[in-house]
């Protein structure tokens, strides 16, 4: 308000003839106050984090901020990196999904004193806010519900090193054991979380002795191997071996026949989490919440028990 209209068109002339923009980071310092929140996910070619990471940049739109967006790979060297990087662009605050060694170890992470919102997996030690399914029941709800439909060898396949995959292990486990079902543990495998270990595993399932009578992955690229691995071999689902997964996508409803999921509120969960962040960076001091959002099964044909 203070310059003059000749001046400020010499400035904005010499601006626009430089293509100068502001530095974004020097003025969050000096104003202390930021509008980029950061989103770290495990694998963005996973559509569960697809879903996720748009649900948090629109969240986010609406309140006036933007999102910085990374993909840790399940490498917590990489992860570090990234809060690191994150932090030192003075964001105001990160949702992270973490990996194994970052959610068994996180007061290491709380350290960097940065607003946080933990996502999908448990973190121990810390008061930090969390948002959740119940991966136990999720994953009890799907089993039984193969079992009720006659199927007794489940060959499942988890993904290696993440929370998420060893409680889904959980809820199989606890399903069989209430039908007082005894599994070979070979039907039981862990396997990097991506689409060509689905492939391979699966195969690896198929020339047991006695292979499996229906197949359960515990995410959509697991499923997606799996389920080229089914067709390679010339297995028709259902009427030879079942199939069930979590996850819900595009894909899932399209596939000739179409698959049996467990649904994640993924929209939820992005909006959420976002919604919980704004909220810690405007009250650093509010008392943590852990949230636990509900999963949906979702029958279709590929268990063999819809028309």
């Amino acid at each position: 308000p203070y310059v003059r209209g000749e001046v400020r068109d010499r400035v904005m002339a010499v601006v626009k003839e430089l293509n100068y923009s502001p530095n974004r980071v020097a003025r969050n310092l000096r104003s202390r106050k930021s509008n980029v929140i950061g989103l770290i996910v495990s694998d963005i070619e996973n559509p569960f984090f697809q879903q996720i990471s748009r649900a948090v940049e629109d969240a986010a739109h609406e309140q006036g901020y933007s999102v910085m967006l990374c993909n840790n790979d399940e490498n917590p060297e990489k992860e570090i990196l990234y809060l690191h990087l994150l932090r030192d662009e003075n964001v105001a605050g990160i949702i992270l999904s973490p990996t194994r060694q970052t959610a068994d170890n996180f007061s290491e992470i709380s350290e960097l004193d940065i607003p946080m919102v933990v996502i999908d997996r448990r973190v121990s030690n810390v008061a930090v806010d969390n948002i959740l399914i119940d991966n136990v029941q999720s994953a009890h709800t799907i089993i039984n519900h193969l079992i009720e439909h006659g199927h007794r060898r489940i060959g499942a396949i988890f993904g290696v090193g993440s929370t998420t995959g060893r409680e889904r292990r959980e809820g199989l486990v606890a399903a069989l054991k209430d039908h007082n079902i005894q599994q070979s543990s070979d039907l039981i495998k862990f396997t990097n979380p991506r689409e060509e270990d689905g492939f391979n595993t699966t195969i690896k399932l198929l020339q047991l002795s006695e292979p499996p009578d229906a197949i359960f992955t515990s995410n959509s690229l697991l499923a997606a191997g799996a389920l080229r691995a089914l067709r390679e071999s010339e297995i028709a689902i259902p009427e030879e071996i079942a199939f069930a997964s979590f996850d819900e996508t595009t894909w899932a409803k399209l596939v000739v026949p179409a698959l049996t999921v467990i649904e994640q509120p993924t929209h939820e969960i992005g909006r959420t989490a976002t919604e919980l962040l704004i909220k810690r960076i405007q009250d650093p001091t509010r008392s943590t919440r852990e949230v636990t959002l509900k999963s949906k099964l979702i029958v279709r044909q590929s268990c063999g028990c819809q028309k």
